[in-house]
């Protein structure tokens, strides 16, 4: 006879969980109970539950296992609906444990009683209440099952304190399988080779890859496809690393703020081969001036993402991954050199900016960044103005390397994801790339980077400003700066100090480099607080509601 709590940490452990991010509360007692006997279950004690689902997605994104996090029920709970939307947003496989009153409570408005069924429905893959001690076993095996195949996603668990602890004799099942749930599609073969067909054909081709293909663990594929055809490869934010950058093929980030030579290539291709990507509208601009003259393949694992937003594309279901090494063998060998020839000659008309100023600005920051750290850091970057600069100066040679929150734009992300990221790779160098907007949303975790010693290096980008709103009311509210202006009245190496961790700030150019090289050789947590200046922004930039093509490339060039 075993307590619901006791299966549960023998379920987890028969997934393979190793760690687990959590903060306990009165309904979590006896799973916390249960883990103190368990030398083979890590948990990690955060400082705030957002925090904990962040850090599990950080973990699920760089290893590309499942994250799992824990917490108590009410506000322990709703304190992770951020992180379950950020993870859904970008289809990150995660399962969140959020203990729950009693079933007899349920819907009394007992005491932290909160319905996190109805509140996540809409954030999750799938979401369950269990009633029942000996349902229990199944229903986890299930979650990480649902939660890993197919088009991941987070996966919800609420677990009331009675069943957590009932006993019973558990039984795990050999197999799960849910009603109705295909745990794996076949591609289409007939639509595969019209596919083939019309790439075969094209003497424009582009690929633009999404992060499907990094969930898929595609990389080689989408290399192998692209230089069997001859074909470029623009890929999304969520994509970064599926191409080498040193790669001719490879032609960078594209979309809002993405490279201008990209954009063109979009625009003027005659066949866009998507694959494993969403035709979000941060890459698509205005929808009919996205790819206007081009035949459309979309190639995705999930049917719903298929014309969901444009209904042009030769729809292909499957995973990325088997698609891809069918559709290369299909493909002719064609000699698109004079194709590749044109799109570097737009790169070479329209560089990412680099400019020369007497105060520090992002592309030096990320040269010296790379020097420090070597080829192959794994880097959170936070969401703003930190984020692009960072996509697009910082150069990933390989998937699961960066992350960041893509579709939900969760600030306050990098430092906790970073925490999952180092406890998920031991050994490596992991970066957590911020402003200090975004820092300050959950500084708190220095708290816990203090207590494990977890050696995550936190750079600040200090403007004292909310930055890429703040380039918005430049460009477009004609400089209207109304509640962007932080302040520089935190000392944020003095904070970092206070929660334990080391702390360096550079003020001028000469003293970044030697910092950088100085937080790399500090065995623990560093913070290294980097002053910039408040109007530098990121350019060049598509304006909300105009087409990929339309992109200014400084304040002046906007007409209104």
């Amino acid at each position: 006879m075993k307590t619901g709590a006791q299966i549960l940490l023998e379920c987890l452990k028969r997934e393979g969980v190793d760690t687990i991010f959590g903060y306990p509360g009165a309904k979590t007692l006896l799973v916390h109970d249960a883990l103190y006997d368990d030398p083979d279950l890590r948990h990690i004690l955060v400082r705030h539950e957002q925090g904990a689902a962040h850090a599990a997605d950080g973990y699920a994104r760089t290893t590309g296992k499942v994250g799992v996090c824990l917490t108590t029920s009410g506000p322990g709970a709703t304190n992770l609906v951020t992180g379950i939307a950020t993870a859904h947003m970008d289809s990150i496989p995660l399962v969140a444990l959020t203990c729950q009153v009693a079933t007899t409570d349920i819907g009394s408005d007992a005491f932290q009683e909160a319905d996190m069924i109805g509140i996540t429905r809409p954030i999750t893959k799938h979401n369950y209440l269990v009633t029942d001690v000996k349902e229990l076993a199944g229903i986890v095996h299930e979650a990480f099952s649902v939660a890993r195949t197919l088009r991941p996603g987070p996966i919800l668990i609420d677990l009331p304190s009675n069943v957590l602890a009932a006993k019973t004799v558990p039984v795990i099942p050999e197999t799960v399988a849910r009603r109705g749930y295909r745990s794996r599609v076949s591609v289409n073969d007939k639509q595969l080779k019209k596919a083939a067909e019309i790439i075969n054909r094209a003497k424009r081709p582009l690929i633009y890859a999404g992060g499907g293909i990094t969930l898929a663990g595609a990389s080689a594929e989408l290399r192998a496809l692209a230089a069997k055809g001859g074909i470029p490869v623009t890929h999304t934010l969520m994509a970064i690393g599926v191409m080498d950058p040193a790669s001719p093929l490879s032609i960078g980030m594209l979309g809002m703020y993405g490279a201008w030579h990209a954009n063109r290539a979009v625009h003027d291709c005659d066949c866009l081969v998507a694959i494993g990507a969403r035709f979000d509208d941060r890459v698509t601009g205005r929808l009919d001036g996205f790819a206007p003259r081009a035949d459309i393949i979309h190639i995705d694992i999930d049917p719903s993402s298929i014309r969901k937003v444009t209904n042009r594309a030769l729809p292909i279901v499957g995973d990325a991954k088997e698609a891809m090494a069918l559709l290369a063998g299909l493909l002719e060998v064609r000699d698109r050199s004079a194709w590749q020839a044109r799109i570097a000659a737009w790169e070479q008309e329209a560089p990412l900016p680099r400019p020369k100023r007497e105060h520090l600005v992002p592309h030096e920051i990320m040269a010296a960044l790379g020097e420090a750290c070597g080829p192959t850091p794994i880097v959170a970057s936070d969401v703003g103005l930190s984020q692009m600069w960072t996509a697009n100066y910082l150069g990933f040679s390989a998937p699961r390397r960066f992350i960041t929150s893509g579709g939900l734009g969760t600030m306050g992300y990098a430092l906790p994801a970073a925490m999952g990221a180092v406890l998920g790779n031991p050994g490596e160098t992991v970066i957590a790339i911020t402003g200090d907007g975004a820092f300050q949303m959950n500084i708190q975790e220095l708290a816990t980077c203090a207590y494990y010693n977890i050696p995550v290096k936190t750079i600040v980008l200090n403007n004292g400003k909310l930055g890429m709103v703040r380039q918005f009311q430049n460009i477009f509210l004609k400089q209207r700066y109304a509640a962007t202006d932080l302040g520089k009245h935190v000392d944020f190496c003095m904070v970092a100090r206070g929660f334990g961790v080391e702390a360096l700030r550079v003020s001028r150019k000469e003293e970044l480099a030697p910092a950088l090289r100085r937080a790399m050789a500090i065995a623990g947590p560093v913070v290294v607080d980097v002053e910039i200046d408040p109007d530098c922004y990121s350019f060049p930039m598509v304006p909300p509601g105009k087409s990929s093509v339309e992109m200014i490339f400084a304040p002046e060039d906007w007409q209104g």
